[in-house]
């Protein structure tokens, strides 16, 4: 299973589901593109489809062996697993999609973050990471909920419930934050444990 071969076609074919699915994502979305781009679904699906369409077809760039390291690999998995475990124990049952908004829904919080956590799995070489690398991985969360905020405020306008300071306030966004960054940093933790049991054997 951890052939060439078999690694190149399993991250072709992620990647090309994921830039599939990101795509068609913003074309049946009656929002605006910048609503749509922020989603953290959205952003890192788009981190799967850069990260493996570089690290695989154009590994000899900066791009490529920048997406091709350990810490950017692992990062990428741990926000994308973010996304699968967020939508489906909190927000999956705040809505109902049909169509091919129900395939995108399953697609872009199931199907893709199972399969690039089976290809970190099976596919990227372990090598010893550092506990300090969780803490390195928060910075773009943080960004991403900060941003979330500042904008919510302008437009009026956020992309997820536990997000909204017009409904819920800021003193209770600023908990659900801080749980987030807890769960990523928890999330981060154990992929760096089981990352590092890896390379011990």
């Amino acid at each position: 299973m951890k052939s060439l071969k078999t690694k190149t076609i399993f991250a072709s074919t992620i990647a090309l589901l994921a830039w599939f699915c990101v795509i068609l994502q913003f074309y049946i979305t009656e929002g605006t593109f910048s609503n749509v781009l922020s989603y953290f679904t959205i952003l890192s699906n788009l981190l799967v489809a850069l990260s493996l369409t570089f690290s695989t077809f154009l590994n000899g760039t900066k791009l490529g062996n920048f997406f091709a390291s350990l810490s950017v690999k692992t990062a990428i998995a741990l926000y994308i697993f973010v996304v699968f475990v967020v939508y489906n124990i909190v927000l999956r049952g705040i809505w109902k999609p049909t169509g091919w908004q129900l395939f995108l829904d399953n697609m872009l919080h199931v199907v893709i973050p199972v399969s690039y956590i089976l290809y970190w799995i099976f596919f990227v070489k372990k090598e010893k990471l550092s506990w300090k690398n969780g803490f390195f991985w928060l910075i773009f969360p943080l960004i991403y909920l900060v941003y979330s905020l500042i904008r919510g405020a302008i437009v009026h306008w956020y992309p997820y419930p536990f997000l909204d300071a017009q409904k819920l306030g800021y003193e209770q966004v600023r908990i659900n934050i801080v749980l987030m960054l807890f769960v990523f940093l928890a999330s981060g933790s154990a992929l760096i444990a089981i990352n590092n049991r890896f390379e011990k054997h």
